[in-house]
């Protein structure tokens, strides 16, 4: 009913679901990364939080370990294989098996397309293709021999046949992502492995807020934006964890190669503009 308080998007799980398993979340610092770790830990995984940044890594850490499961941090970028080898190999020795795989890392700036350069293309392309790419590949080859796992690949909802008109680099990258998880996971099904992509609509995390919604050059852009969402609201972090949580449960094992957006109807509403779009470059 209207004005009730919202239910835990957890409250469907079984609070030991995850028990005795372990869960490797990259991007796990903070925003949804941060809220999936914690989804899984209440469930009674143990969790790998892997971020570029370390300082976003402590406090994720112990607010997991509080809740009486193990936690690992490790600083390192997904882009650089050698540094996904050296994560592997301290999972091993802690953990064992990595059970789930949560590619959520990833990054991008909204721009014009002839504001992107040349460098700033590649990086993104590398870090949300390649680096989404470097943890599949090893992980999940790792999962086929084991005979088990669930991938999900954090993708957006930017990443499919609309476009991506505020992130053309992002856009492009994930939409790679998109089409590596059905390619994979035509392997992966009949190994007792699913992998499958989660696409968002706009959550509302500090990174949102400050790394878009800050570049917008209209006034009042979230209240905007929040009009064109036929939900009129933003996401919530914990409910892309639930939803992630799903994609690795036994109720999900027969999902394999899909895209599931989740942004309220954002998808089929119109796209708010942060800037004046008929602007030629100069």
């Amino acid at each position: 009913m209207p004005g009730e308080a919202p239910l835990d998007p957890l409250a469907t799980f079984s609070s030991k679901l995850f028990e005795g398993k372990t869960v490797l979340v990259t991007g796990g610092g903070r925003g949804i990364g941060r809220e999936t770790s914690m989804a899984f830990a209440q469930l009674g995984a143990n969790l790998v939080i892997a971020s570029r940044k370390p300082e976003n890594l402590e406090s994720t850490k112990a607010d997991i370990e509080s809740l009486g499961v193990q936690c690992l941090a490790i600083p390192m970028s997904i882009r650089e294989p050698e540094a996904v080898d050296a994560l592997l190999e301290k999972i091993s020795k802690q953990f064992g098996p990595i059970d789930c795989l949560i590619n959520n890392a990833g990054g991008q700036f909204p721009s014009r397309p002839w504001e992107i350069s040349d460098s700033g293309w590649r990086s993104v392309i590398d870090l949300n293709l390649n680096g989404t790419w470097n943890m599949c590949n090893r992980v999940g080859t790792q999962m086929i021999k084991r005979g088990s796992g669930s991938i999900v690949n954090i993708v957006h909802v930017y990443s499919y046949d609309r476009g991506a008109s505020l992130f053309a680099h992002s856009g492009a990258a994930r939409a790679g992502v998109v089409n590596m998880t059905k390619s994979l996971a035509y392997y992966y099904a009949r190994h007792g492995v699913n992998i499958n992509a989660l696409a968002p609509g706009s959550i509302a995390t500090e990174g949102l807020r400050e790394e878009e919604y800050a570049k917008a050059e209209v006034s009042d852009f979230e209240e905007l934006q929040k009009q064109d969402i036929p939900a009129h609201r933003l996401g919530t972090p914990e409910e892309v964890a639930a939803m992630t949580v799903f994609l690795c449960s036994p109720a999900a094992r027969y999902i394999n190669g899909a895209s599931l957006i989740a942004d309220g109807g954002q998808y089929l509403g119109p796209w708010t503009d942060m800037w004046d779009v008929d602007e030629a470059p100069s």
